[in-house]
């Protein structure tokens, strides 16, 4: 860990209490921890915004399993983007409908790409990917 340094912020008053009242409620035990994070995820969010940065994703999809041939299409994307797939779940929500979540790994673009279309799939209800890194520049 680099040295720490110290800095000073002027917030105004009534912002400062809901950054309080947030930072409690999600365990924070104090104000530079919770600073840091803020941080961390803007840099994150932007770094993943650049096509050839390296991250992993998340893709979690919900569809009706009786769409024709859905699963297989679903499946078939998944094959294709092997390299990029690290792990799948599977649960089926009900007598109709199931979640998938993905997880992927590789360039932004690619893991973009294989994000839109899967979640593009004729039949998909909702899908969403998120970006984080993969930790080596944090």
């Amino acid at each position: 860990m680099s040295a720490l340094s110290r800095i000073g912020v002027a917030i105004d008053s009534d912002l400062l209490e809901k950054f309080d009242a947030l930072i409690a409620r999600k365990g924070y035990t104090n104000r530079s921890e919770a600073f840091r994070d803020l941080i961390r995820d803007e840099l994150v969010e932007k770094a993943g915004e650049r096509p050839d940065a390296a991250v992993v994703g998340t893709v979690t999809l919900v569809y009706d399993h009786h769409v024709r041939m859905l699963s297989e299409k679903l499946t078939d994307i998944q094959h294709e983007a092997f390299h990029h797939v690290l792990s799948t779940l599977h649960v089926h929500l009900d007598h109709d409908h199931c979640l998938e979540v993905l997880v992927l790994r590789g360039k932004s673009a690619a893991v973009r790409r294989i994000a839109d279309m899967l979640i593009s799939t004729k039949g998909v209800k909702h899908g969403r990917l998120v970006i984080t890194s993969t930790g080596a520049e944090l």
